[in-house]
């Protein structure tokens, strides 16, 4: 069927009057008529059918029906008094004394923890965290996870000084030595991380970090493995299980796989593990298939276990940042976790012999950071990383971002616009695509790749499609010899080589900046307060809107928390940086303008007022941006938040515009490139309208990199221009350099904007590396908001704050720009300012978010334009929308079970799916379709027989089974893609019956004609074009104008009729009709098209009008 005509709000028609009512009798007439008729007939007996209609809805209504009612501030209320609260940290020094007696190389030694420790002292982290005291687990606590012999095992080892007895032993597990006091420190490595996660549960302590050793991940329940005995992150999640955390996600970024952490999770629906290893097709240690991507989890907790196998050596930062923005926080998002705990190893990082990647210290820090914005209570485990320098260095920096921290800025490649980082490689692309593929049907958030038919019968642009081909490979050895090698079994670096690598870190420390806490400013000026509506008290943009977010900063406690800024007017020359002469001269006569002519003088503009004081508002309004912006950049300030108005957005070069009266953004983003020499800011913008004045001043500069999330309605929203559109990219040196997210639907809220966020939003600021972030930070999406028509919540606006601080040192300047419901405006700016502070946001849990359709198609779009300027964005690949893998076969190690519950429960979905397959499937084999309709004209008309007869009479001698191939069916088709029915990529269209606007309707006069090739009454378009059945004007649908709903909006006429297909839509309903009421209306056009009367398709007792 047709599209139906989509929402937004601009007027195109005016209100129509309905046709007066005649003497042919009306479809309500007509229904009581039926209704008459039916009573009347006796001895006629109501269908079974009918009868259970009747009886499921009186069921229906005996129904209790509980409706919640949440308050939208409720969130940002209980944030008021949250605060940042302490890092805990815990270590123990005795745990340098845990070695290998007889091997002095062995990897896992102690200067590995005493680097970390000491680098933490030259960066003064640990006097800036809460110093837990290292405790022993206890034999119950251990024994939660693990068996009693592996304790009983070494318990027999302590303070046994007998080497080749610990030797001997040690041979009997794989990578293993043991020594005399490993017993020991091993309970003090599992008790101390037990105590810093119950810390953090309780609420004590908001996150921390626990450097242990020896590590943990790889023990298993019966059996120590990979210089592992207790399993640290597992006990701790176990552990927090049993305080009452419902959700848990466990984090493993160590270069070997986590296999035990694994296990013990398999079947757990509470907590997810997502591991991050290098795999090589099972080739690199553990070896094990296991470790694979299809790997999902099992009984309940199938989907929880995400596997992300590293296939190649060499990976890089931008390798990572893509797991993260593809897999990791969309998941993380939806799962929403209570508690994220880290098995945080650092062999992928640069120089670890065994790991072999390149990721630098930096980079950790950044994760570590977005993670933190999911959920604020995380716990950082030490695992592995077996090259000090650079262990010490990626620990040091994880630290730094737990205790909120300005994440380090990534060093600029001059000149400006420097070549672009890395790109992700091909094989994370396949790793990253293969998990996608393997978890879609578990996650909602996995649906912006698209789909292709690996059968022989294709979907529409399979050909066309970019295809990934999902291939499991094993190239591994799960065989368990009998004795483990205990000496010179690790790989070892030359002199050269390890000086190469210091060189580099070395390098990396230099230019890597680390910047300390500094104060986040704050500017807001009574001045800004002087520009108002005279003539119209009401208006939306209003003195009000900062004076309200004043009063909330001073109400949340923040004030005295923010460095306060002296307010200032822009100088002419700073204005001018964007701004035409012409325009600054007219703005500056205002003030000895007449009201009078000032009231008339807004007319020439396009949703703007003036007063005589408007420009000093304006200036200061711009120069209060400057002055935050020259705190940031200089480094005064950290960051800063700028509560000025008028707004700014929608002024261009020469013009004011949508409220707006100078490019407040624009003036501070010129600033900082020409005045302050930066070679990369980047401008988000998150008004709910586009800012089309700030496009204009940046699209054909590099320097400046445009981002907008705006509502669009395919051009039908303010400012009504097709330049909003996804298409628009930029011009000159400055293609590529502005990318618009645009909305075609109302009610976008957190799950769209969060689905922005990570997958075009991040990857491309961490791929651009901007050395500042400017954000117009409008609030007209914001839930309640009079023109926005959005539901973002204040808790959505702070966490996209929070993302963004991981960028450009955390130098991001907020800067406001509309909002029109004060209270929303006031709540959600207090969110963004707490953001800036370090604060936790809180959300809240939602069980079931899922991603508006036409944001999804909104961001394919966006991803499918911009991916040739981005390399981030290289993962809109076709999956295969059939199974093309087959169940993963048992792996050593891995105990698969299904509780009763669990397996019941799975086991009755599957036999309701298949049988729910296998009636779909009987009913279309009973189906009868035959292609009699020759000229495709006559189809389903009285004639089509007829035809069929003059087509084969005149062709006597012809055999029509020779050579003739059977086409395909819309059964076989059907059939064909029976999977993407029930994975709803496939969607069948059904039709009310029946729809309470219907009786609105009247019988069409008999001069009015449903004609083809009429032009849309607000545009000329003819193609897509709907008439409405209650005055009869014609207009286009939604992937055109918008027209027909705009007409609906005005007259409030729901009802429209599609020209191309004859379909309904009633705007109100928000859904297609078909009812026999319906028959004059569509026969009208059927005759008007095909010349001739629709054939009847609706019960044969019911009444139609004549």
């Amino acid at each position: 069927m047709s599209d139906p005509p989509s929402a937004q709000t601009r007027r195109s028609t005016g209100d129509l009057k309905k046709t007066p009512p005649s003497s042919v009798v009306t479809r309500n007439g007509a229904r009581k008529a039926k209704i008459q008729t039916r009573a009347m007939s006796a001895g006629v007996k109501p269908s079974a059918s009918v009868l259970a209609a009747k009886k499921k809805a009186q069921q229906k209504k005996k129904q209790a029906v509980d409706t919640i009612l949440r308050d939208p501030y409720q969130i940002a209320m209980e944030s008021k008094l949250k605060i940042k609260g302490p890092t805990g940290f815990v270590t123990e020094p005795r745990m340098a004394e845990h070695r290998c007696l007889w091997d002095d190389k062995y990897p896992e030694c102690p200067e590995r923890l005493i680097s970390v420790i000491e680098r933490c002292k030259e960066l003064n982290l640990i006097e800036q965290c809460k110093v837990l005291t290292p405790r022993a687990a206890t034999r119950e606590e251990i024994e939660t996870l693990h068996s009693p012999a592996v304790i009983d095992m070494l318990e027999t080892t302590h303070q046994n000084n007998d080497v080749a007895y610990l030797e001997d032993l040690s041979s009997k597990y794989d990578a293993i030595y043991i020594h005399p006091s490993t017993h020991e420190l091993a309970l003090i490595a599992a008790g101390s991380t037990l105590e810093l996660v119950s810390r953090v549960v309780s609420g004590e302590l908001q996150n921390g970090a626990a450097f242990v050793r020896p590590p943990g991940h790889h023990a298993m329940r019966a059996e120590p493995c990979g210089y592992c005995f207790y399993n640290n992150v597992a006990l701790a999640a176990r552990h927090a299980l049993q305080q009452g955390v419902e959700r848990i996600l466990i984090i493993d970024w160590d270069v070997h796989h986590g296999q035990a952490t694994q296990q013990m999770f398999y079947d757990d629906p509470r907590v997810v593990y997502f591991s991050i290893h290098r795999y090589e097709h099972g080739s690199f240690w553990p070896s094990l298939r296991q470790s694979d991507f299809h790997y999902t989890g099992s009984g309940a907790g199938e989907g929880y276990n995400f596997n992300v196998p590293l296939n190649c050596t060499g990976m890089k930062d931008a390798d990572y940042l893509a797991i993260w923005h593809q897999l990791l926080l969309p998941m993380a998002l939806e799962f929403q976790p209570e508690l994220v705990l880290i098995s945080a190893g650092y062999d992928a990082a640069i120089g670890c012999p065994e790991g072999e990647m390149e990721v630098t210290p930096a980079c950790y820090a950044w994760l570590t950071q977005q993670v933190s914005c999911v959920c604020a209570r995380v716990c950082v485990v030490l695992e592995g990383g077996y090259c000090p320098a650079s262990l010490a260095e990626g620990a040091a920096l994880t630290l730094r971002a737990l205790l909120a921290l300005p994440a380090p800025a990534a060093p600029l490649a001059p000149p400006a616009p420097a070549a672009p980082p890395a790109a992700p490689c091909d094989q994370i692309r396949e790793s990253i695509l293969n998990c996608i593929y393997a978890h879609k049907k578990h996650w909602r958030c996995f649906n912006y790749q698209p789909t292709y038919s690996t059968r022989p019968t294709l979907n529409v642009c399979d050909g066309q499609k970019f295809k990934h081909t999902v291939q499991v490979r094993w190239e591994g050895d799960e065989t368990r010899p009998e004795r483990f090698a205990t000496r010179d079994c690790y790989p070892l670096q030359d002199d050269r080589t390890k000086r190469e690598i210091q060189e580099r870190l070395n390098h990396l420390r230099l230019v890597t900046e680390l910047s300390p806490l500094k104060p986040v400013c704050y500017i807001y000026d009574q001045a800004m307060l002087k520009h108002k509506n005279i003539c119209e008290p009401g208006h939306v943009e209003c003195p009000e809107r900062i004076m309200r977010i004043h009063e909330r900063l001073r109400d949340f406690g923040l004030l005295e928390r923010l460095h306060r800024l002296e307010a200032r007017p822009a100088t002419d020359e700073e204005i001018l940086a964007v701004h035409t002469r012409k325009h600054l001269d007219r703005l500056k006569e205002l003030s000895h303008t007449k009201l009078r002519d000032l009231n008339s003088q807004k007319d020439a503009y396009d949703s703007v007022y003036f007063h005589p004081d408007t420009f000093e508002s304006a200036s200061v309004a711009s120069g209060c941006v400057l002055q935050v912006v020259e705190a940031a950049a200089g480094g005064r300030a950290g960051r800063g938040a700028c509560a000025v108005r008028p707004p700014g957005h929608h002024a261009d070069a020469d013009s004011p515009s949508g409220f707006c009266v100078l490019n407040n953004a624009a003036v501070g983003a010129a600033h900082a490139v020409r005045a302050l020499g930066l070679r990369r800011v980047l401008l988000v913008d998150w008004d709910v309208h586009h800012g089309n004045g700030t496009q204009s001043l940046t699209y054909a500069e590099p320097e400046i990199l445009y981002i907008s999330i705006h509502r669009y309605d395919n051009g039908t929203f303010f400012p009504n221009s097709k330049d909003a559109d996804y298409t628009a990219v930029g011009e000159g040196r400055g293609e590529g350099f502005n990318v618009n997210i645009p909305w075609n639907k109302r009610g976008m809220g957190d799950v769209e904007y969060m689905a922005a966020f990570t997958q075009i939003v991040l990857p491309i600021a961490y791929e651009y590396n901007p050395e500042l972030v400017i954000v117009s930070a409008g609030f007209d999406a914001c839930v309640g908001d009079p023109l926005g028509g959005c539901k973002v919540t204040p808790e959505c606006f702070g966490r996209m704050t929070q993302f963004l601080t991981g960028l450009a040192g955390g130098r991001v300047v907020l800067c406001l720009e509309g909002g029109y419901n004060v209270t929303s405006t006031a709540y959600a700016m207090a969110m963004c300012t707490k953001a800036l502070l370090g604060d936790p946001i809180l959300h809240h849990y939602d069980p079931k978010p899922v991603c508006h359709w036409s944001a999804v198609e909104s961001i394919n779009n966006v991803i499918r334009v911009q991916k040739k300027y981005w390399k981030s964005l290289k993962f809109q690949v076709a999956l295969p929308i059939e199974d093309v893998i087959e169940k993963p076969v048992p792996s050593r190690g891995l105990i698969v079970k299904e509780d009763a519950s669990s397996s019941n429960l799975i086991n009755n979905s599957k036999n309701q799916i298949e049988h729910s397959m296998s009636s779909v499937e009987n009913s279309m084999t009973n189906l009868n379709i035959e292609n009699k309709c020759p000229d495709g004209i006559h189809c389903g008309t009285d004639d089509e027989d007829e035809m069929e007869s003059k087509s084969n009479s005149s062709k006597p001698n012809e055999d029509k089974t020779e050579d003739i191939k059977t086409p395909a069916t819309l059964v076989d088709f059907l059939a064909e893609n029976m999977q993407a029915i029930v994975d709803e990529e496939m969607f069948a269209v059904v039709p009310l019956q029946w729809c309470p606007h219907l009786e609105s309707l009247y019988a069409i006069p008999a001069d009015v004609k449903f004609e083809q090739g009429v032009k849309c009454v607000s545009c000329d378009h003819t193609d897509e074009n709907w008439v409405c059945l209650h005055c009869y004007i014609t207009a286009c649908g939604r992937h055109v104008g918008g027209h027909m709903q705009a007409h609906y909006r005005s007259a409030q006429h729901p009802l429209a009729l599609s020209l191309r297909d004859l379909s309904v839509w009633c705007s109100a309903c928000d859904a297609y009709v078909d009812n026999a009421l319906l028959y004059d209306a569509k026969n009208n056009a059927h005759r008007c098209k095909f010349q001739e009367d629709m054939p009847w398709c609706y019960p044969t007792d019911t009444i139609h009008m004549q």
